[in-house]
């Protein structure tokens, strides 16, 4: 008996050790991700609460440089180029960091974003763009630190940064006009090789009239400066299906320089086989 309260005693002892306990985070990570224009914009942050503390002037002194959250650097990430304060950024990842004051806030963003907190030593080579904005009063309190993505517009919005009773907004811009000019250019001269490449390849592919595949596939060639050994094996498939097996041959002859060329075995082979079935060796 002894024996046996002894084995389940140690069992107990045994998964105690081994648990684990969650608990929640005291100031918990969040993650925004909003469209604006065309651009993909994400944010990641963590978020401390007031409890009863005064946060600016105090917890946040003014003046100083502010991590802005809690634990691991604020993030924020863009899909594409974005302008902040008239200066314009490259897609990419940067951090968020903030030097509050009671009437307006300086917001830099800092091209080191990984690490926890303010960086030990600041380095204005870092700083990518800074701006100033002014703090707007709020008739409540915000008992989570919060960052919004506010005033939505095709071309830009505001980045809302919100704690205690202040509310700061970050306006930025978005090259959409850019982007969509740049597709209607494209739109209105026409397909391009890419189209007619893509559009040749799955037509061929997929049973559909290998005539138009060729034309296609012609017209891809004709718009390409010099086709890669993987295109001009594509384009010799459909010239082979097509009947031209004359042309097949030259161009699986092209494609098996390149191949050799790049050192690709794959379309060596591939090349090797398709001339000896054609009668191109």
């Amino acid at each position: 008996m002894k024996k046996l309260l002894l084995v389940a005693a140690m069992a107990l002892f045994t998964v105690g050790a081994s648990a684990q306990i969650n608990t929640p985070a005291p100031s918990p990570f969040a993650k925004v991700e909003q469209v604006v224009g065309l651009t993909e914009v994400s944010l990641e942050y963590s978020r401390p609460a007031m409890r009863g503390r005064t946060i600016f002037g105090d917890l946040v002194p003014y003046g100083k440089i502010w991590r802005t959250g809690a634990n691991q650097r604020t993030k924020i990430t863009f899909s594409t180029d974005f302008t902040v304060g008239g200066k314009e950024l490259k897609a990419g990842t940067y951090a968020i960091f903030t030097k509050p004051e009671a009437s307006s806030w300086t917001v830099y963003f800092y091209t080191e974003y990984q690490g926890g907190g303010a960086p030990r030593e600041w380095d204005d080579s870092k700083v990518a763009a800074m701006v100033n904005v002014p703090v707007q009063r709020m008739p409540m309190d915000i008992e989570s630190f919060t960052m919004t993505f506010d005033d939505l517009k095709n071309d830009g919005a505001n980045l809302g940064i919100l704690w205690e009773n202040a509310y700061v907004g970050v306006p930025f811009g978005v090259p959409t006009d850019d982007a969509v000019s740049a597709q209607i250019e494209k739109v209105m001269k026409g397909p391009g090789a890419g189209d007619y490449y893509t559009a040749a390849v799955y037509m061929a592919n997929n049973g559909k009239d290998i005539n138009t595949a060729k034309e296609y596939m012609d017209k891809a060639m004709s718009m390409i400066e010099k086709p890669a050994f993987w295109q001009l094996r594509q384009q010799s498939l459909i010239q082979a299906k097509s009947g031209d097996k004359k042309g097949a041959i030259a161009t699986a002859k092209a494609s098996l320089a390149g191949a050799k060329e790049a050192k690709n075995a794959d379309y060596i082979k591939l090349n090797m086989d398709s001339l000896k079935e054609w009668g191109g060796l």
